[in-house]
């Protein structure tokens, strides 16, 4: 398939919602996405003859595609900061049926919100199901790091959750903003 344009145009349609939507979860922005969906589909293109026929097509495009990610934060040096404390700030208590009343676009657009390397730590925790000593392995960082890195995204991810959607939080949590505690 490697320099067969019509093989590689049909299968990049064929894989692309499934690629685009990978790329999404792990970028910042929609041209961000594109940007790492397009370097990905090169990547696949010029390394065919590796793959393994014995192995699910999907996964080995979902390895890919992460490692890209990966590869376009470090290159392109994202590193955002959070501008609220997290440390301090309370466990909210959400509703049981919380993922019922927020869509998965909504979901989406927050967790691309959170600083890219906590982002990241937690797709590949959360969504990807690597452990911590992988995404440490793959991130070149301390396995401490990770999980530091794991449970402040899903602090910041609660936060965003508690701010963008206050009505789905718990009344026996309080009124109090989020991260502000009482004297």
């Amino acid at each position: 398939m490697a320099g067969n344009s019509q093989a590689q145009r049909t299968l990049f349609k064929q894989y692309f919602g499934y690629a685009k939507s990978i790329c999404l979860r792990y970028s910042s922005s929609t041209e961000e996405a594109e940007e790492v969906l397009n370097e990905g589909f090169l990547k696949v293109f010029q390394n065919l003859e590796r793959y393994d026929i014995n192995q699910p097509f999907k996964a080995w495009l979902r390895t890919i595609l992460i490692n890209t990610a990966i590869s376009y934060y470090r290159k392109s040096k994202k590193y955002l900061h959070d501008t609220v404390s997290l440390e301090d700030a309370p466990y909210p208590r959400f509703e049981e049926n919380i993922l019922d009343k927020i869509t998965a676009d909504e979901i989406l657009e927050l967790v691309q919100q959170i600083r890219p390397i906590y982002r990241t730590v937690f797709l590949m925790y959360v969504v990807d199901g690597y452990n911590h000593r992988e995404i440490a392995d793959m991130l070149h960082l301390n396995e401490a790091t990770v999980r530091s890195h794991f449970v402040r995204a899903r602090a910041r991810l609660q936060h965003l959750v508690t701010q963008h959607y206050p009505e789905l939080f718990s009344k026996s949590w309080g009124t109090q903003p989020y991260g502000q505690n009482e004297n």
